[in-house]
């Protein structure tokens, strides 16, 4: 798990539609999409999980869906992220197979510890920064947290919380294998020019820390 990962929001993105904002931050350089919908009906987010899931499979991206264990499914995701009040890890990894990608947020160290001992695909650390778009976090982590868990840690790291081309580095040569963005691309006038931004920042900082970006 490397590079630019999206966050979709719906609320955000205005009159844009949601499915032109995720194609223009996968032209962008955007390398995995999660599918957020916090207040619509089941049925209308499986209608539209599958149809994103249509438009992403010939692109070779591959589709998380947050939370909704039951929509991953449904659809058959690509993968699941689940919080620490969802599904556990456990019966999430169960049900949607070995092959799946499975992350699964930290909020505190007794997460990150409770994490070396599973096998999930990558840690979304949460937050990075303080953020409007997750009004029940916990505490940041600063650069400073996420070195430390960096340091500790044998997982890929997804930082998320605040995130954008003015941090997207410092996040990144702090620890961060991936940035997770939000607001920065769902809210911009031009997705495709953030996110190709993004992008780029994020392969230059994994080259310098001496990692592939691929």
């Amino acid at each position: 798990m490397k590079g630019l990962y999206f966050v979709t929001d719906r609320g955000l993105c205005g009159d844009k539609p949601l499915a032109d904002v995720i194609l223009q931050a996968v032209r962008g350089g955007a390398t995995c999409i999660q599918l957020r919908e916090k207040e619509v009906a089941t049925r209308f987010f499986v209608e539209e999980a599958l149809r994103i899931k249509a438009l992403l499979a010939p692109l070779m991206v591959p589709l998380i869906i947050n939370d909704r264990l039951d929509v991953a499914l449904a659809v058959e995701a690509d993968g699941v992220h689940v919080g620490q009040e969802d599904m556990p890890y456990e019966i999430a990894r169960k049900l949607m197979g070995p092959k799946a990608i499975v992350g699964l947020s930290v909020e505190t160290w007794e997460d990150v510890e409770r994490a070396q001992g599973l096998n999930v695909d990558y840690l979304g650390v949460s937050p990075i920064f303080a953020t409007p778009t997750k009004t029940d976090a916990k505490e940041p982590w600063g650069l400073q947290g996420l070195a430390r868990i960096r340091a500790f840690s044998r997982h890929p790291l997804v930082g998320i919380g605040g995130l954008n081309a003015s941090n997207a580095e410092a996040v990144v040569m702090a620890g961060a294998d991936s940035v997770a963005v939000v607001s920065a691309i769902c809210a911009a006038p031009d997705p495709y020019a953030v996110s190709r931004e993004l992008a780029e920042i994020i392969r230059a900082a994994l080259t310098n820390r001496g990692l592939s970006p691929i």
